[in-house]
């Protein structure tokens, strides 16, 4: 995902310690994510940003709702969307490196780009399954469902029946 300059902190003009900002991911956000299921959305992202020497913790707090599609009518969503996450920057220099936990900052760096961890954040909170509440789907599509659904529990197999019964039998002798 392309950086966005929105979300973009100049850290060295900070002091040691705790700083708090908040971000409005509105639809350039979502335009720009790779997130082709993603139609728009509104999610508040608050952002605690710890100073010290040689690292900046960054902790994410992502809540509001992101546009989909319901996977069971196929109608639009505001998927409701909440979750944290945390991310650290090495300011120590040497090769930048980037992992899941840690990241070294070159030493010229002078701010840092939150938007892939916004996307991240977000990727991560979002529910893999996206459904109306029960009786909120589209009713036409709800009709022809019930029509399609299958005893999904058919009976025991009649081999294995007859299986148990010599079972039985050879116990009882």
């Amino acid at each position: 995902m392309e950086p966005l300059k929105d979300h973009t902190i100049e850290f060295t003009g900070l002091k040691d310690g705790l700083h708090e900002f908040r971000f409005v991911l509105e639809q350039p956000f979502f335009d720009a994510s790779a997130e082709e299921e993603w139609q728009g959305g509104q999610v508040t992202m608050d952002v605690k940003l710890e100073k010290s020497t040689s690292l900046l913790v960054v902790d994410m707090s992502a809540k509001g709702t992101v546009k989909v599609h319901c996977d069971r009518c196929d109608a639009p969503l505001d998927q409701p969307v909440e979750g944290d996450q945390r991310q650290i920057f090495s300011l120590t220099g040497g090769d930048p490196t980037d992992d899941d936990e840690l990241v070294s900052l070159d030493d010229k760096a002078h701010n840092i780009n939150l938007t892939h961890y916004f996307y991240e954040c977000l990727r991560l909170a979002l529910p893999i399954r996206h459904v109306h509440a029960p009786g909120q789907c589209d009713p036409e599509v709800e009709k022809v469902l019930s029509k399609l659904v299958v005893d999904q529990e058919p009976g025991p197999d009649p081999r294995w029946e007859v299986l148990k019964d010599l079972q039985n039998k050879e116990r009882s002798s």
